[in-house]
């Protein structure tokens, strides 16, 4: 049977979920699409631009008619809006997320859903540093690897259909617990948005920013670009990832240390094996 669902609702209409709007209706795979916001503005954007059909404010009406509910909003709401929905969505309706953490949302429906459980948790690892339905695309998911959560208290059917569902849109589907994802992209993505925010302060904080802005080369733009993100979504990331990143916080400041004790001792060799490690650091993530 092809992959079809009469109504979605999409709550949060931003870049994911907006995208996700648009996508759905470029492949055919939904004859109504509502959009849920806190903003009218917001709405108003995603409906101009064909993201959804109809707008609403409150998640409850539209839910009540779902047969799909996609919460695109930051971790940190996912388990608040899965309570007011919990008991509003009809017994057919399949829910999924697209946070970019998994632990503490899937471990609180655990807690509070029945099983077997129809809320499969997911992770499309795509997006950018710009945001809002304005910046939408149908394609945004086409060939991104996309996280599904796995485990045996989940209601077979509806996690084949979340997994039919990324597949359909173009994404590579990868089946994880919700703890080895989180432990994973503390070190893949989370880090790194770190990183990128250190290094941007450190920069701004040298003067005459006037010179500085000169000698700004490829370099501090590929670190940094990722730092003009939302503020608000790492904050939360980070906040329902704290064990995690803590953790790879530690590992990157010892590795800083060994090369912070490499320079005060003119230290050559030690440098040059500090920076053969991270190449090849590089290529063993990359799979190259």
């Amino acid at each position: 049977m092809t992959l079809h669902f009469q109504t979605v609702t999409i709550i949060g209409v931003g870049l994911l979920g907006g995208s996700l709007g648009k996508a759905l209706k470029a492949k055919g795979l939904a004859t109504k699409i509502n959009g849920v916001g806190h903003r009218q503005s917001t709405l108003d954007k995603a409906l101009e631009s064909g993201a959804i059909d109809q707008a609403f404010l409150d998640p409850v009406k539209p839910a009540r008619r779902s047969d799909l509910v996609v919460l695109c909003t930051p971790a940190a709401t996912v388990p608040g809006f899965l309570d007011i929905l919990r008991p509003v969505c009809p017994p057919r309706c399949i829910l999924t997320d697209v946070a970019s953490t998994k632990s503490a949302i899937c471990a609180h429906v655990a807690a509070t859903w029945p099983s077997p459980i129809r809320f499969i948790g997911s992770h499309p690892m795509a997006g950018s540093e710009k945001f809002g339905p304005e910046h939408a695309r149908p394609d945004l998911y086409q060939g991104c690897v996309t996280v599904v959560q796995a485990g045996p208290s989940l209601d077979p059917a509806a996690r084949a259909t979340v997994v039919e569902l990324w597949r359909a849109l173009g994404a590579e589907v990868v089946d994880l617990p919700p703890d080895l994802h989180d432990r994973l992209v503390a070190q893949t993505s989370h880090l790194p948005h770190l990183v990128a925010a250190a290094v941007a302060q450190v920069a701004a904080s040298g003067a005459p920013l006037e010179t500085l802005h000169k000698l700004v080369g490829r370099g501090f733009q590929d670190v940094t670009r990722i730092a003009d993100s939302r503020p608000e979504i790492w904050r939360d990331i980070c906040l329902t990832n704290r064990k995690n990143i803590l953790a790879t916080l530690d590992d990157l400041a010892a590795r800083l240390d060994e090369a912070r004790n490499a320079l005060e001792h003119a230290d050559g060799d030690a440098l040059d094996r500090f920076f053969r490690q991270g190449k090849t650091g590089r290529r063993e993530v990359l799979g190259e």
